[in-house]
């Protein structure tokens, strides 16, 4: 089982791994959804969480808000994307969106060929719930052919309980069968986790509170 832990700087990564974390999502910001952490931030992080065996995946994206990205912001992103790279990060979790709500698929396809590059694994975070369900379903072929590994996805709002959304989740889950792994998220914590694993059958889950805290 995996538990992947969402943080928003490298204090909160010693306690989190003693809990039991044993996957790390990186962030700055977390009250805007998460943005790109600092330079020093990621190489701090790394450093200790390696010494501990635990991967870094290292979030993509230049600010909260939605992700409808400009030419600049693109930039930015592809930069931000390099940088984490170079510093021996385990993947980069990023997602850009058209205006009407569906992958945009030019700027997708340019980060997945630099995280395929430098060697990362590639994650989709939660841009993939302001999709329609179908639009979620019939993209999933194409972001497994640009080397995408895993989803992070609440299956539904994230304002909605989670178990709600389990249906969705199922048929996200048997449609990506071989192709992504599912990585529920978004509402998940240390007292539901067996839960949502119960009702979906994973073997990964993600949230800020997905460890217990002593």
């Amino acid at each position: 089982m995996i538990k992947e832990v969402c943080v928003k700087n490298f204090t909160d990564i010693p306690r989190m791994i003693d809990a039991g974390a044993n996957r790390i999502e990186l962030n700055n910001d977390l009250a805007a959804g998460g943005t790109t952490p600092s330079f020093g931030v990621i190489k701090q992080s790394v450093k200790y969480a390696h010494n501990h065996n635990v991967p870094v995946v290292v979030m993509i994206r230049p600010r909260g808000g939605n992700f409808v990205y400009s030419d600049e912001e693109f930039e930015i992103m592809e930069n931000d994307l390099q940088s984490a790279g170079m510093q021996n990060v385990d993947g980069v979790a990023f997602g850009c969106l058209t205006a009407d709500n569906k992958l945009d698929k030019p700027k997708m396809v340019r980060l997945c060929q630099l995280a395929r590059e430098l060697k990362l694994d590639i994650v989709l975070h939660m841009a993939f719930d302001e999709m329609t369900h179908d639009d979620k379903i019939e993209s999933l072929d194409w972001l497994k052919s640009q080397g995408v590994k895993r989803i992070l996805t609440h299956g539904g709002a994230l304002n909605t309980n989670i178990l709600d959304n389990a249906d969705n989740l199922r048929e996200l889950i048997a449609h990506a069968k071989g192709k992504i792994d599912i990585l529920p998220g978004g509402g998940i914590t240390a007292e539901n986790y067996q839960e949502v694993i119960a009702a979906l059958g994973v073997d990964q889950v993600h949230g800020t509170k997905i460890v217990s805290m002593k």
